[in-house]
């Protein structure tokens, strides 16, 4: 291991630290991580200062009260056809003489953003479209606080290419968790690393026993308040899949020293083994102010960011391995990952699309997974990751996505037959 290319992710190195005030931009400042990010900066004005906000443009009277609140002199949205609705939100935040923020709109506007002027910026965006603004930002040089993991899964080589040691703060309950851990010992000490998941809504479920699960079901998560993708991500464990792919990028672990562990009341966020035999669990109640506020912050913490546990009630921890066959998706992730190239695209691609039909209705829960799977051995064997580049990664997901809507369709059309 002491031979392997420096971590992406490394709490002994720190990129471009600054005392006093940094300087903030938020992408995806409307959704569940960019609006606890902005809680966390409204109550440390003297830490934080946003200068830009991106949202996708659904909630324009949120980002409006978002621009005022802060400050922010620039605020983006990806769909043009928002921008006379922002207007006119903006108008009723602002007072007369008080200036508004400038608006940049389009699909390259958060990618815009991600390269301008800041200290770090906070990839808040869901789904393999933070690929860009990742980029964007590790060419820039700004520290990159980072929620988007598909950017990572999806763009890994082109990643690894750009962001210099310590640039990287991963902002998952479960990374930012593994780095808070892996601060305590060196790198060459390190023996596995246990990524927690809390098992979902359907956590001692069989196979037979998903087959009729509903949306609303699958929405109702037991611990966390997330967006509607990713709480269905975390139904069918495709989320804990992305994050092992995601934690081999960013300590430089082998796939088969990362374990995944089912951890139903969500305290412990992961843990590292080292090879002395202790383990080192991170662990605070469910709340991702805490990480956001890693992410920001590092190497300081921020004080009170969340909740600590109260040591004066009991409570009950529990831990139990994972159900590999109700649960397919980790060692499919595991494959992917190890295929490298295109394939991790492929695979987030593809459950992009299925985890769209089953929302609407147009799949059933264990559809995702057959669907994807599909999808992932007809890519076959990827070229490797080494030469990989943008265009081939947008190829091989706009495959993906109609190999996927494709194979869904004709599933859904098989079972109402």
């Amino acid at each position: 291991m002491s031979d392997s290319p420096a971590p992406l992710a490394d709490p002994h190195l720190v990129f471009d630290a600054v005392e006093g005030r940094r300087d903030l931009v938020i992408l995806g400042s409307t959704g569940s991580i960019g609006t606890q990010a902005i809680d966390l900066v409204l109550r440390n004005p003297d830490r934080f200062r946003v200068t830009a906000l991106s949202a996708a443009g659904g909630r324009v009277a949120l980002l409006a009260e978002q621009a005022r609140l802060l400050k922010a002199r620039t605020v983006a949205v990806a769909s043009p056809e928002a921008v006379p609705a922002l207007r006119e939100a903006l108008r009723k935040e602002y007072g007369a003489g008080e200036q508004p923020p400038e608006i940049l709109a389009g699909p390259d506007a958060a990618t815009e953003l991600a390269g301008s002027e800041c200290h770090t910026l906070l990839n808040g965006i869901t789904g393999s479209i933070g690929l860009a603004p990742t980029l964007a930002a590790l060419k820039a040089g700004r520290t990159l606080a980072l929620a988007n993991k598909e950017s990572l899964i999806v763009g890994g080589p082109l990643v690894k290419a750009l962001a210099a040691p310590g640039q990287i703060i991963p902002v998952d309950s479960e990374h930012a968790a593994l780095f808070q851990a892996l601060a305590a010992g060196k790198r060459a000490d390190v023996r596995k690393l246990v990524v927690t998941a809390s098992g979902g809504p359907f956590r001692g479920r069989t196979r037979s026993e998903l087959a009729d699960v509903t949306r609303e079901q699958a929405l109702n998560h037991p611990t966390w308040a997330m967006g509607p993708v990713i709480t269905v991500n975390s139904a069918t464990l495709v989320n804990k899949g992305l994050e092992v792919i995601e934690a081999h990028l960013l300590y430089d672990i082998p796939f088969d020293r990362i374990e995944v562990v089912v951890h139903p009341q969500s305290y412990v966020h992961s843990m590292v083994e080292f090879t002395d035999g202790s383990t080192l669990a991170q662990a605070t109640p469910p709340d991702m102010r805490g990480p956001i506020a890693i992410g920001l912050g590092w190497p300081q913490r921020v004080p009170d960011a969340a909740p600590a546990f109260d040591w004066t009630k009991a409570s009950t921890w529990e831990f139990f391995p994972l159900d590999t066959e109700a649960f397919p998706s980790v060692g499919l992730a595991r494959h992917v990952g190890t295929l490298g190239g295109t394939a991790p695209a492929v695979f987030n691609a593809a459950n992009e699309e299925c985890v769209d039909a089953f929302l609407d209705g147009r799949l059933a829960f264990n559809g995702i997974m057959d669907t994807v799977t599909a999808v992932v051995e007809e890519h076959g064997t990827p070229a490797t990751g080494t030469s990989l580049t943008v265009a081939d990664v947008l190829e091989a997901e706009a495959w993906a996505r109609t190999r996927a809507r494709e194979l869904s369709a004709k599933a859904t059309a098989e079972a109402r037959a």
